[in-house]
């Protein structure tokens, strides 16, 4: 990605970083309820990363429901990403969790069917109406 391979991300406080210094294997939307209930955003992106490429600066706080682990920062509350128990080793930062969000353009569109209608994004990405990858 632009040549560099230091991939940065922090919390709006800056007490909870991570550091990868591999690209990211996906970068994609999710237009599903759940990221929509969990970000209070009609739409997120997410950057996949190896859970062995990255580097922790910082405990973020964690919350847990059907097999997905959702993390955050417990002082200021930014979205920090999720793991998913049916894609062990894959750790999914939020966009907006990324110090140079600019790098990461999302590849696809994930949910497509639960899009809200009012929300139109013009690209040629594909489109998948549930999951982007098989679980």
């Amino acid at each position: 990605m632009n040549g560099e391979k230091t991939h940065t991300g922090s919390c709006r406080c800056g007490l909870i970083g991570a550091e990868a210094r591999a690209d990211p294997f996906r970068c994609s939307y999710c237009h599903c309820r759940d990221c929509r209930k969990q970000t209070g955003a009609p739409v997120m992106a997410f950057v996949g990363f190896r859970e062995g490429d990255l580097v922790w600066l910082g405990q973020p706080q964690t919350w847990r429901a059907g097999g997905v682990e959702r993390s955050f920062c417990g002082h200021c509350g930014s979205q920090i990403g999720y793991r998913d128990d049916q894609l062990p080793g894959e750790v999914y930062l939020s966009l907006g969790f990324m110090d140079a969000p600019e790098r990461y353009p999302p590849t696809l569109h994930a949910f497509e069917a639960r899009r809200l209608p009012f929300l139109h994004l013009a690209d040629d990405l594909p489109r998948f109406a549930g999951f982007s990858i098989e679980r």
